[in-house]
């Protein structure tokens, strides 16, 4: 087993995936440590496979702008696998005066990022998508967002990664970060050290035991997220779907089925035994009211059947935004977690430009504002 590397990546999700892979790409020897004993186990291979620009934090946005533009259109040329990227727009739907209040508002941030969002009103909804509910009276549009298959982006990241030579072991639960003289030279792993000058932490929720390691906090914490799919239905679109309260979010996949998510309002309020587990149970109370809000838009799929449904964990940060980041304290630590339920769309890009910090000293894309000290209080 090899024990040292240029860099060691903690997390096999997607963020760690792409890490190593733009890593190796660039000439970098790299060791991923996953925990767990699956490649992809923890939010990659369970979310809504999202990639939008609207409705996000602005500090997210430069980073985010920057990947639909420099990252996703080529993917899957790149990696050479599907990734059912489809950039047909996202309609942000609202039913209310004040629903349309609040997409306004988000709407107004995103422009001001540069990037293409408008209002639109419930005839343009209806010219965009002619199944929604005429209850919609009007929506914020983005046609430059989209979706993708978590699954298939995950496992292409892995496999290029692997081909260029990046070494994965899964089963290695990280202990702690190994310092000499102040600076990263390594880690621990079930009793082994494994030996690198860079350390990027990736690994979702559970980053904050390793970085505690070293002296360092992301205010975060795990929630469960819920996921719904429905047999397979004839094509009906191709953009990507919300709502301004965020009663569900979801899309058709290109063999028809529909992926949406949601949450049933008790995800604090859960079970604690049941929530200790690695995998969290998907509940009957968030098939129900995922259910009721799609129909409230969509009542085109009131006899559509769901097939299964599936829970995961999202690594909540204090203020919703991603943390994507150096440590200055500790050299040669790098961050990638706190993505708050939106990190597949954000994750190729935030791994990309932290590649490029590691092997250059420079990012592409602004990520100032992802920095890990923006939690410390104010002097």
């Amino acid at each position: 087993m090899k024990t040292k590397a240029d860099v060691i990546v903690i997390g096999a999700g997607i963020v760690g995936n792409a890490t190593a892979y733009y890593l190796a790409k660039k000439g970098k020897s790299v060791i991923v440590l996953e925990a767990s004993d699956y490649i992809g186990n923890g939010g990659s291979s369970r979310n809504g496979g999202g990639v939008r620009q609207s409705g996000r934090n602005v500090k997210e946005l430069p980073l985010m702008v920057w990947g639909v533009k420099n990252i996703w259109p080529g993917l899957s040329a790149e990696l050479g696998v599907d990734t059912e990227y489809t950039q047909e727009g996202n309609l942000r739907l609202g039913k209310t005066e004040e629903h349309l209040k609040i997409l306004q508002k988000l709407a107004d941030n995103a422009v001001k990022c540069g990037v293409d969002v408008k209002m639109i009103n419930a005839e343009e909804v209806k010219k965009i998508n002619p199944y929604m509910s005429d209850a919609v009276v009007g929506a914020s549009w983005c046609p430059t967002d989209g979706h993708a298959n978590p699954l298939t982006t995950t496992l292409g990241f892995y496999k290029c990664a692997r081909k260029l030579g990046a070494d994965f072991i899964t089963g290695a639960p990280v202990s702690r970060i190994v310092l000499k003289a102040g600076k990263v030279c390594g880690v621990e792993a079930e009793g082994q050290f494994f030996e690198a000058e860079n350390v990027v932490v990736a690994a979702g929720y559970e980053s904050n035991p390793i970085l505690n390691t070293v002296g360092i906090t992301i205010p975060m914490k795990k929630k469960r997220l819920q996921c719904l799919v429905t047999e397979a239905q004839p094509q009906m679109f191709r953009q990507m779907l919300g709502t301004a309260m965020a009663d569900f979010y979801g899309h058709q996949t290109k063999h028809g089925s529909f992926v949406f998510g949601g949450h049933d309002g008790y995800e604090d309020f859960a079970n604690p035994e049941l929530e200790s587990n690695e995998y969290p149970p998907s509940t009957a109370d968030f098939t129900s009211a995922c259910a009721r809000g799609i129909l409230g838009y969509f009542p085109r799929l009131a006899n559509a059947k769901i097939v299964r449904s599936w829970a995961g964990y999202e690594d909540l940060a204090s203020d919703g935004v991603c943390t994507v980041s150096k440590v200055d304290e500790v050299p040669g630590l790098y961050v990638e977690c706190s993505f708050s339920g939106h990190g597949f769309g954000i994750g190729p890009s935030a791994a990309f430009n932290i590649s490029e910090l590691i092997c250059t000293g420079i990012c592409p894309a602004d990520i100032s504002t992802l920095r890990y000290n923006r939690f410390k209080p104010a002097l």
